[in-house]
């Protein structure tokens, strides 16, 4: 069997052991785990960690309970993503990961933003992430040593915050190892994007349907973006999951561009063949594109996909503003 590590944003992490279409059903049958330890990850700690994160992003945190998780993330003044934050607290402090290579922009403009906040931000080196579709019971139960944090999954599982020097341990404790590969192919199937690959400098959180409980919050940058799209108008973009034709043997690359007719409406982010579906992709294409078009991708418009609608392109005529 062939190891394969992966490109891009994930480089020199597992994609696959050999066995791709077997690890994913691994993952989808509740077993097994991705090492994710090459995302970059932080704690935030201090008494004011809270109330000063949520002046600052997208989410709503004064209320965030021990064990809870969240995504927030921080906008331009013109509303568009600039960091993400993937964080659950654990009463004393904040554990977040970001997409590589993300982490040092992320912790520099929170360090600019402190001033008399009582917060410590620290990059972790020597913290590990693993994400597991079901938590063994000598995990699940009472934090065992090494492992330092448990955050429910955004679309499922659990991901696991652990010491780096007990990975030998978690990972027997884990079971098989299954790569990249598998994990993005089940998370495609889910619809859930992933910031900085499904999202480029002028995404609004609108337009992949994170909002949240970003319409309850006021007092962050960019609200006025995020508010005015969803009371009185539509996104220019929509996230869409994307059905490859699968009589092809290539996948189109992430970032790769997708076109209506010879016209360019959007980009590729995540893709990855999945063990039932076939080749998938997430997409970010121009709002007005019909829902039934089919669509090319690839440099060459090589491959022909269909759509399945995650962000309805009619979002935001349901609301009527008080005026």
């Amino acid at each position: 069997m062939r190891v394969e590590v992966a490109e891009g944003i994930d480089a020199g992490a597992l994609w696959h052991a050999g066995e791709p279409v077997r690890e994913q059903r691994t993952l989808a049958g509740g077993d097994g785990f991705v090492d994710l330890s090459h995302y970059d990850l932080c704690t935030i700690e201090g008494p004011d960690r809270l109330t000063w994160l949520h002046a600052l992003t997208t989410q709503h945190l004064t209320g965030l309970g021990a064990g809870e998780a969240t995504t927030a993330f921080v906008l331009s003044p013109t509303g568009h993503i600039e960091h993400g934050l993937e964080m659950v607290d654990d009463g004393t402090r904040l554990w977040v990961h970001t997409a590589p290579g993300r982490g040092e922009a992320m912790l520099a403009w929170l360090e600019s933003m402190k001033f008399m906040s009582r917060v410590e931000l620290t990059a972790r080196d020597d913290v590990g992430l693993a994400w597991t579709p079901r938590l063994p019971d000598e995990v699940s139960g009472v934090l065992t040593d090494g492992v330092l944090a448990l955050r429910p999954g955004p679309w499922g599982g659990t991901e696991v915050f652990f010491a780096l020097a007990a990975r030998a341990g978690l990972v027997e404790a884990l079971g098989t190892e299954a790569g990249q590969w598998a994990y993005t192919a089940l998370r495609i199937e889910a619809g859930h994007p992933r910031f900085a690959v499904d999202t480029d400098h002028r995404t609004i959180p609108n337009e992949i349907g994170l909002v949240g409980t970003h319409l309850d919050k006021g007092c962050y940058r960019g609200q006025e973006t995020v508010a005015r799209v969803h009371t009185l108008g539509r996104p220019p973009r929509r996230l869409v999951r994307l059905l490859l034709d699968g009589s092809v043997d290539v996948l189109p690359a992430s970032g790769s561009p997708v076109t209506n007719a010879g016209r360019e409406i959007g980009f590729i982010g995540s893709v990855a063949s999945h063990h039932e579906l076939g080749p998938v992709a997430l997409a970010l294409v121009k709002r007005n594109v019909p829902v039934d078009a089919v669509l090319t991708c690839g440099p060459e418009g090589e491959v022909s996909a269909a759509q399945e609608v995650l962000v309805d392109p009619d979002v935001g005529l349901h609301v009527r503003a008080r005026l």
